[in-house]
């Protein structure tokens, strides 16, 4: 099969995309994850509404570095016109490589104005917005999409090509229906029936939480790209071993404990400087820091205090501690070490 374009220049045969997450995928975690490997990045899933408004708090996490390019905006909202003007306003203002739409998060608040994976309900919606926001841009427009809203609904391969119909450039494909939310299997052989289906390159998203997982995924569905999502969460180095997987290198091996706590301090710095509020910053960041500890021995304890931190300056008194005296964090009972609830779109 010959290779797929992607609608930007990119080196790698197969790419490898950090996917967009609410309150995660901001700019400091962006830049640090291009810096350990990640080919392309995207924002925060962002409200046409709050866009086009000008509202400041979404305005602001539209800002990026030169640093993060190739980079894409990803925007959500039901309705065509919205959606049209927004992309409108991020193309002048902001110039990212290309537009993408959510149809695919399945939260709450989002699906019940017909956002995200609402929109699945109406595939005939799903292309008025596509439309909409190709007309407004001169920039590609791609797409992330679910597998369907329910499993009466779930036809990834239809959805899939009505959306390259619309004009999408390249897909997302997390193969999982909105009533599953993040429960169950991915079902990875949907990624290679729409791979197969489309003109278009497709990437493969969805339980990816080591190097060896992303490889399985590509050899098994032939996605153009792999799209890492709560994979990358405390460890950003994913991306490196990943790429030396897939061309045959050898893997880099795991941080230290002492090389983690440096990305993971570096991480905390970038990330003090880009939120003005610095309590709000230290509060916000402690779901990286709980990853960053997780599988640590001692682990337990060293998140307790590590979630309770106000401002950034006190990590590293608790990294040094913790190096210095590790006996003390010794696990009484086996931490369960559960991921936070991550909005993914």
């Amino acid at each position: 099969m010959p290779r797929r374009a992607f609608p930007f220049p990119l080196a790698p045969e197969v790419p490898l995309y950090l996917a967009p997450m609410a309150g995660v995928s901001e700019s400091p975690f962006r830049r640090l994850c291009r810096a350990h490997g990640a080919d392309v990045v995207v924002t925060e899933f962002l409200s046409a509404e709050g866009i086009r408004r000008e509202n400041e708090a979404t305005i602001s996490k539209l800002r990026f570095e030169a640093s993060e390019r190739p980079i894409g905006v990803q925007i959500f909202g039901a309705d065509p016109q919205a959606m049209g003007e927004a992309a409108a306003f991020v193309t002048d203002v902001f110039q990212p490589e290309f537009i993408d739409i959510n149809f695919g998060c399945p939260v709450k608040k989002v699906v019940k104005r017909n956002g995200g994976s609402g929109c699945l309900k109406d595939l005939g919606l799903v292309q008025e917005v596509i439309r909409a926001v190709a007309r407004a841009t001169s920039l590609p427009v791609t797409v992330k999409i679910r597998s369907g809203w329910s499993e009466e609904m779930r036809d990834p391969v239809t959805i899939a090509l009505r959306c390259q119909d619309a004009g999408a450039r390249m897909l997302t494909l997390h193969p999982r229906t909105r009533s599953q939310m993040y429960s169950g299997n991915a079902r990875w052989e949907e990624i290679a029936a729409v791979t197969q289906a489309l003109d278009i390159p497709v990437l493969g998203n969805g339980d990816i939480k080591t190097p060896a997982d992303a490889i399985r995924m590509h050899r098994e569905t032939g996605c153009t790209g792999i799209m890492i999502a709560r994979g990358s969460f405390g460890q950003p180095w994913i991306f490196a071993q990943t790429r030396a997987m897939l061309e045959g290198k050898p893997v880099p091996p795991d941080p230290t404990v002492e090389e983690r706590f440096r990305i993971a301090l570096e991480h905390a710095r970038m990330a003090d400087a880009y939120e003005p509020d610095r309590r709000g910053a230290a509060i916000e960041f402690r779901k990286h820091l709980g990853w960053y500890a997780k599988g640590l021995p001692g682990s337990a304890e060293l998140r307790k205090k590590l979630h309770a931190v106000t401002s950034l300056g006190e990590v590293e008194g608790i990294f040094a501690d913790y190096l210095a005296h590790g006996e003390r964090y010794a696990d009484t009972q086996r931490d369960p070490e559960r991921d936070l609830e991550v909005a993914e779109a």
